[in-house]
């Protein structure tokens, strides 16, 4: 019996990943009818190019998901590095590896504040991270006095703007994190760990592990990957930015979302993350191409959200029954 519950959850899970595949061959069949410029090589590296940041913190959004937790935060956590690594460039003369150090720091401090005040006062992870978003948020505009940073060194560019060979350094950096991560959560006890917090945190904390250590790690990871797609953020620019990461914490869940990561916790994987940035990616890529405005945009963006997070709520009710 058991043997067979657990073929029949294969084959849903089978299903759902090949139905969201099948989402984005549409969406990639649709737009090269509509437009000769998006079958494009060119238009491809773009796209990967702009989804670098997003797939990065999607992978931090992702392993709080799994934790069972979320973080609204990321995309403040993205301006205030971005503004402060570029502060430490420029006003502070540091070298622009000190400058990078220092934005990975405080990307992770943030995130290890998420993950205190969440598990330390049991307070809902939604409402704790959308406290904290406002809060980041103001103090990335105060220490800069709302003005964005400019004149970088020549060598922060690389992040944002080089190659490696015929490959976009952020693209390379991308697959790299992705890789590393898929392995951690695929193969180590520590993944495992956030998986079983994820499930269930009572069950895993009477087995002995601390549940609290695991659930702010994970948000700490959350930080420290969101301050990669800051420093790569203003790279990619040439100047802090405070408002950077303005919105970002929605395309960021999105992509989670759509790609099959389980908003209640302990369910999901890093390819699940690959296929979501690619729709959200290739999905705004190809609106602005055929003209559509950014307005819609968002507009298509939310009910894809809506839709995504109402068919994991119907597929977690189904298990129930």
């Amino acid at each position: 019996m058991g043997a067979n519950k657990e073929n029949k959850i294969n084959v849903k899970n089978i299903i759902k990943e090949s139905a969201v595949v099948l989402v984005l061959v549409a969406i990639i069949i649709v737009f090269s009818f509509l437009s000769p410029q998006f079958f494009k090589v060119s238009n491809f590296i773009t796209i990967l190019r702009q989804i670098s940041i997003l797939a990065i913190v999607s992978v931090g959004m992702t392993v709080v998901l799994i934790s069972g937790g979320i973080d609204l935060s990321v995309g403040s956590i993205i301006s205030v590095v971005s503004v402060l690594t570029a502060m430490s460039a420029v006003y502070g003369k540091m070298p622009t590896g000190v400058a990078i150090v220092i934005g990975l720091l405080l990307g992770t401090f943030m995130g290890l504040i998420n993950g205190v005040m969440i598990t330390m006062t049991g307070m809902p992870p939604m409402i704790g991270t959308l406290a904290t978003q406002m809060i980041f948020r103001g103090l990335g505009f105060i220490v800069c006095d709302g003005a964005s940073v400019y004149h970088l060194p020549n060598g922060f560019k690389i992040f944002g703007q080089g190659y490696a060979g015929p490959i976009p350094v952020p693209v390379l950096i991308m697959v790299i994190i992705l890789a590393i991560f898929a392995f951690i959560l695929g193969r180590t006890y520590i993944g495992r760990y956030f998986y079983a917090v994820g499930s269930n945190a009572e069950a895993t904390r009477l087995c002995g592990l601390n549940t609290q250590k695991i659930q702010i790690l994970a948000y700490m990871l959350c930080g420290f990957l969101s301050a990669i797609g800051g420093i790569i953020m203003t790279s990619r620019v040439n100047s802090g930015q405070p408002k950077a990461g303005d919105g970002y914490e929605m395309d960021v869940l999105t992509a989670c979302v759509v790609g099959g990561i389980s908003i209640n916790g302990g369910e999901g994987k890093i390819r699940h993350i690959v296929v979501g940035v690619l729709i959200i990616g290739i999905l705004s890529n190809g609106l602005t191409i055929i003209g559509v405005s950014e307005y819609w945009q968002q507009v298509a963006k939310g009910l894809i959200l809506a839709a995504a997070v109402a068919f994991d709520a119907f597929q977690k009710t189904r298990k129930k029954l």
